[in-house]
């Protein structure tokens, strides 16, 4: 069973071939590999793994900028791997989308937990920053239909509660959503509310 998508990124390749035979062992698809923070972003953008292991240190680019430009173009969390701990890389770290932070030498013991952990936390985030942009959708609509009912009673000289039922049948006879039909109000400033007052 898989059990995640990862991408392993690490400049020693020894290091890296021993994270990816632990991965796969524990059930995991290990989908890309990379030796720097540069091919790191490239191989993101292909593979759109569920979450990288990267090095710090390394080649070209490190990978706290490399974790920051990925979470930013593609929403992939991280966790770092680093032979230091030094409190400005923590602090960096924390600002880059990074959902888990190891010390070297790696132990699949240390491993495992931290990748189930991550995977996890990542798929939490994603699922309520999508409940929080329905959410955002559902009011801007709401906006929308309150400002297209204002103007239709304006233009009809109607109460709300009849605004808002003009609306709802013109809805049925067209097969619209309330949405679409606010959008037409809107951009119109009317409605062939003839057949519907």
């Amino acid at each position: 069973m898989n059990k995640g998508r990862i991408m392993v990124v690490d400049d020693e390749s020894i290091l890296r071939m021993d994270i990816k035979e632990m991965l796969q062992e524990a059930g995991y698809d290990v989908v890309a590999e990379a030796n720097n923070g540069e091919a790191a972003i490239e191989l993101a953008a292909q593979h759109v793994p569920d979450l990288i292991v990267m090095d710090v240190k390394m080649p070209k680019m490190n990978g706290v900028k490399a974790a920051r430009i990925i979470n930013r173009s593609f929403d992939i969390p991280t966790i770092l791997l680093t032979a230091y701990t030094e409190e400005e890389l923590i602090a960096e770290a924390r600002e880059a989308f990074i959902f888990g932070y190891l010390v070297k030498p790696i132990t699949e013991r240390d491993l495992m937990p931290a990748v189930e952990v991550a995977i996890g936390q990542a798929r939490r985030v994603k699922s309520l920053m999508g409940s929080l942009k329905e959410m955002e959708k559902k009011m801007e609509s709401r906006k929308r239909i309150e400002r297209a009912k204002g103007i239709l009673m304006d233009v009809y000289q109607l109460n709300e509660e009849r605004a808002y039922q003009t609306m709802r049948t013109y809805c049925m006879n067209t097969r619209k959503t309330m949405d679409e039909v606010a959008n037409h109000i809107l951009h119109n400033r009317k409605l062939d509310v003839q057949s519907v007052l």
